[in-house]
C-alpha cells in the first residue's frame, strides 16, 4: 500500500484550520476609522488591539469588541483613540478571509 499525500494532506489540514479559525472568530465588521471611533466612544473602557502592517506602504490596524461583535478598521495614519481606551500593541492582526 502506497501513501502519497504528505503535501496534499498538510494543505488540507491547513485549510481546515483556517476554516475553523473563521468559524471561531465569528463575524468581524470592517469599518472606516471615523465609525470605529464612534464605537469606541460608546464603551466605558474599550480594549483595542493595535498593529502596524503593510507591505509596500504602512497602515495602522485596530480591532475591538463591543456588545459581542468585533469591529476592525485599517487607516493610512494613526487614529486618535479615546483616553479611556486600553491599548494592546500586537505584531500582527490576522482577519480570516
Amino acid at each position: 500500500m502506497a501513501y502519497a499525500g504528505g503535501a496534499a494532506t498538510g494543505a488540507a489540514v491547513a485549510a481546515a484550520a483556517i476554516a475553523n479559525a473563521a468559524k471561531a472568530a465569528g463575524g468581524i465588521i470592517k469599518m472606516d476609522p471615523e465609525e470605529f471611533i464612534k464605537i469606541l466612544n460608546r464603551a466605558d473602557k474599550p480594549l483595542v488591539a493595535f498593529a502596524v502592517g503593510g507591505v509596500f506602504s504602512k497602515n495602522y490596524q485596530y480591532i475591538t469588541n463591543y456588545r459581542g461583535l468585533f469591529f476592525f478598521c485599517k487607516a493610512d495614519n494613526p487614529i486618535q483613540l479615546p483616553g479611556s481606551a486600553e491599548i494592546i500593541n500586537c505584531k500582527k492582526i490576522w482577519i480570516p478571509a
